[in-house]
């Protein structure tokens, strides 16, 4: 089951509460017990499969190096 973040009109504070994605009406927040929660959006993380953990690195801010040895600037193996 995934962790939704909600928003309730009773205490006016938000919560992450893990629920089915189909019956999260009716949930009770975790707060005050209101049954008045408002789903939010929520943001998630992604990362691009397509670059290697070493080529994704800025190393030292110039780009220049492998990041794996030198401190990460330019140099030559």
């Amino acid at each position: 089951m995934p962790i939704y973040e909600f928003h309730c009109d009773g205490c006016k504070q938000d919560s992450e509460i893990l629920v089915r994605s189909s019956d999260w009406k009716g949930t009770k927040c975790p707060r005050c017990g209101s049954t008045k929660l408002e789903k939010k959006f929520s943001t998630f993380a992604a990362s691009n499969s397509g670059e290697s953990a070493a080529g994704s690195r800025k190393a030292g801010g110039n780009g220049g190096g492998c990041g794996g040895c030198c401190g990460g600037g330019p140099h030559r193996h």
